[in-house]
């Protein structure tokens, strides 16, 4: 995969020219995450390029990391882990466990992204609090550049799957709850860096609409895997 190798036999090293390149690690992240196409790998990895993208499935399925098949309907490519693939989720886990534990919250909230934040929102969203029809939430970013300040979360338990999507215009529904932030505030409760009764607390987050979606928008909102994780330096 690299051509440029440690020169060592031993595993770790061997590891480490297949996982070691740049984007490698975080495609394997968003597989194990759930994204299958092309184009939701994209959402979660907003920086790639899709030609390194391509190309770095490509070596992940030479390796036989990463399996390819053809939906039968559409003809597009959906990706999947194969067993070495997923024998790989302890580790991404522990790094995730590792960085959130030991880096400091500063190196994770100079790099905010809006459009990042909302597909991991969107993903890890627990539609369970939430009453059994179609609730629609918008979120408002005052800090953000107009074109990308405005969010809407769609969430239909009424569907057989309890479809989650995630909207850049607006979908045309009855709004339930607004929520209005600052990005940093907001990236900071999905990291479990502050909750939302602090933010409210402070004056950073507020709320209008249905109340029970108020009230129980820190059990529905899709928070990072790793925001219970202690820090063990200063946030």
């Amino acid at each position: 995969m690299t051509d440029w190798g440690y020169k060592q036999f031993c595993p770790v090293a061997m590891a480490t020219e297949v996982l070691g390149t740049r984007w490698t690690i975080l495609v394997i992240r968003e597989l194990l995450c759930g994204s299958q196409r092309f184009n939701d790998l994209r959402r979660g990895l907003p920086h790639i390029s899709p030609a390194l993208l391509s190309k770095r499935l490509r070596e992940l399925e030479e390796l036989g990391v990463v399996s390819r098949r053809r939906d039968p309907e559409t003809g597009n490519p959906h990706y999947r882990l194969t067993e070495a693939g997923e024998e790989l989720r302890p580790v991404i886990m522990a790094m995730g466990c590792w960085g959130q534990r030991w880096l400091e919250a500063q190196l994770s909230m100079k790099n905010l992204d809006p459009s990042l934040l909302m597909w991991d929102m969107r993903r890890n969203l627990d539609p369970v609090p939430l009453p059994p029809q179609r609730v629609t939430i918008q979120f408002l970013y005052h800090d953000v550049t107009p074109g990308r300040a405005k969010w809407w979360l769609i969430v239909d338990k009424s569907s057989e799957d309890g479809v989650v999507d995630l909207c850049r215009k607006d979908p045309g529904h009855d709004v339930d709850l607004y929520v209005v932030s600052d990005l940093r505030t907001m990236t900071a409760i999905w990291m479990g860096l502050m909750t939302v009764a602090e933010a409210l607390a402070g004056g950073k987050l507020q709320l209008t609409g249905a109340r029970q979606l108020q009230a129980s928008m820190q059990r529905w909102l899709g928070l990072s895997v790793f925001a219970g994780e202690p820090k063990r330096v200063s946030a």
